[in-house]
């Protein structure tokens, strides 16, 4: 399933007022992460999550560690709350340096779409990018078309494939990873 949530609109819910669309101070973030959790909590199977930052005029490193890093990581560390993947929308240059900081502190990465292509952003090695990249070429692919493609050792391309799947930046259907991807709404 594929949900869309509108950041500034989560916002507002939050702090119940309909003039406010900074994200700013870390209980304000904390509040937007809980009634996004809640929402993508209420889908019962795997779901593919837009996060819209586009209405968010501003974003400051408290609130980026709540809503990016903090709703990203327990997805990120193998928690087992749940099977969902996530694609940022509309961040923006004033969005990114709090953004790109909290990823840079926890050592992740998060996909954001720009311009009708969605790439992966954040902590990510050149080789996993590399095999990221062979993903979203050829849509899908198994450990052996990782092999075949760049000459990697199958443990490699295994582990690599692994830990982006662990990351939510590609998704595992049986012994297949296939690029998560969210038509445009």
């Amino acid at each position: 399933m594929m949900q869309h949530i509108d950041v500034c609109t989560v916002l507002r819910q939050a702090v119940a007022c309909d003039l406010y669309s900074n994200l700013v101070t870390r209980p304000t973030g904390a509040a937007v992460r809980a009634q996004i959790q809640s929402l993508v909590g209420e889908v019962p199977d795997r779901s593919l999550t837009v996060i819209d930052f586009s209405h968010v005029p501003m974003i400051d490193y408290s609130c980026a560690d709540e809503v990016v890093a903090k709703l990203l990581l327990p997805y990120s560390d193998g928690d087992g709350v749940g099977d969902a993947y996530f694609i940022f929308r509309g961040v923006s240059d004033d969005h990114w340096d709090a953004i790109e900081a909290v990823l840079e502190r926890h050592g992740i990465a998060m996909l954001v779409e720009e311009g009708g292509t969605t790439e992966p952003r954040g902590v990510l090695s050149p080789a996993d990018r590399d095999i990221w990249n062979v993903v979203r070429e050829l849509g899908a692919v198994s450990v052996a078309d990782v092999v075949a493609r760049l000459g990697v050792p199958a443990r490699e391309a295994e582990a690599a494939l692994d830990r982006l799947h662990r990351q939510r930046l590609l998704m595992q259907v049986d012994h297949t990873y296939c690029s998560v991807a969210a038509p445009r709404a």
